[in-house]
């Protein structure tokens, strides 16, 4: 038998390919990665080595597609609740960051828990976030719990402003209790939640960045460019997901974590410290109300239509 030797361009193109199918989950790659790519190199003109761009381009919005669809299994309002835990909890986690050299024992705590909560590691993660959290509560109010810890207590990197100097003790408990509550309604025995992205450690710079400015300096709530464009992105790849999957998980995680970093600032903080909210306040608040209904919306709709 003669061997069939092949060709260095089909080679070259096969590489390519086999880089664009990446896109896909490994296991719908695994089982329909080969087939996929023998249609593709027949399709293909022989003498080509860079595949067609829009076939290039549908590839990956097709491998975004699936992976997208992919995640929605499961129990929904299981996998929803802890997609909001886990957001909240990164949230809580970017706030310490800047000040990890003045308090490093409680920023590697709540790094664990953040780590633990992604891991689906439900009961290591209740009792480092409540002990994260009994300290956070403690820094907001000027109290002295666990260790001997200098109030206000200063950045290092990333911001300008003291720990906590924009919430209160009632707006951090709320921060940190709900993310135990959540924990807890996980915890019963059964499947554990879902693995998260390694993809989430990338969005604690983000959070815990002062800048670039967009709301007044003076303001004594202001909201970084960088807090924005990732919420905002997140949000809108949220609902995206649930129009692709017909599914309300994502309107789930979404109102969760929007209950408890804007709901909970405007209801308890705000009497409290009697501050005013600003039209960019107003705007930035509503516009993540809308991208939330959106969540919500665009699975009803879509489940109807297939139904008329």
């Amino acid at each position: 038998m003669t061997a069939t030797l092949e060709s260095p361009v089909t080679s070259v193109l096969e590489r390519r390919y086999r880089k664009l199918l990446l896109a896909y989950p490994r296991p719908y790659r695994q089982a329909h990665g080969d087939e996929l790519l023998d249609v593709l190199m027949e399709s293909t003109d022989a003498d080509r080595t860079v595949p067609p761009p829009r076939e290039a381009a549908g590839l990956v919005a097709g491998g975004i597609r699936t992976r997208v669809i992919h995640l929605a299994g499961g129990s929904v309002w299981r996998d929803g609740l802890h997609l909001g835990v886990t957001a909240v909890a990164v949230a809580n986690l970017a706030a310490l960051v800047p000040y990890a050299a003045a308090i490093p024992l409680w920023t590697a705590l709540s790094a664990l828990s953040v780590l633990a909560v992604l891991r689906g590691w439900v009961w290591v993660a209740i009792p480092l976030t409540v002990a994260v959290g009994v300290k956070a509560v403690a820094i907001s109010g000027g109290w002295q719990v666990a260790e001997l810890t200098q109030v206000p207590v200063y950045p290092g990197l990333l911001t300008g402003r003291a720990l906590f100097s924009d919430s209160a003790p009632v707006t951090v408990t709320v921060a940190y209790g709900l993310v135990v509550v959540g924990l807890l309604a996980l915890a019963p025995r059964g499947r554990a939640p879902r693995v998260r992205s390694w993809w989430w450690w990338a969005a604690i710079p983000f959070l815990a960045w002062d800048g670039p400015a967009w709301m007044i300096e003076e303001h004594n709530l202001p909201i970084s460019l960088s807090r924005m464009g990732l919420e905002l992105a997140l949000m809108a790849a949220a609902a995206v997901a649930g129009h692709l999957t017909r599914d309300l998980r994502w309107a789930l995680g979404c109102a969760f974590y929007l209950t408890v970093t804007v709901v909970g600032v405007t209801l308890l903080t705000l009497p409290e410290d009697g501050v005013t909210l600003s039209s960019q306040h107003l705007a930035y608040g509503a516009l993540l109300a809308l991208l939330t209904a959106a969540t919500a919306l665009l699975p009803l709709r879509q489940r109807r239509h297939a139904l008329d």
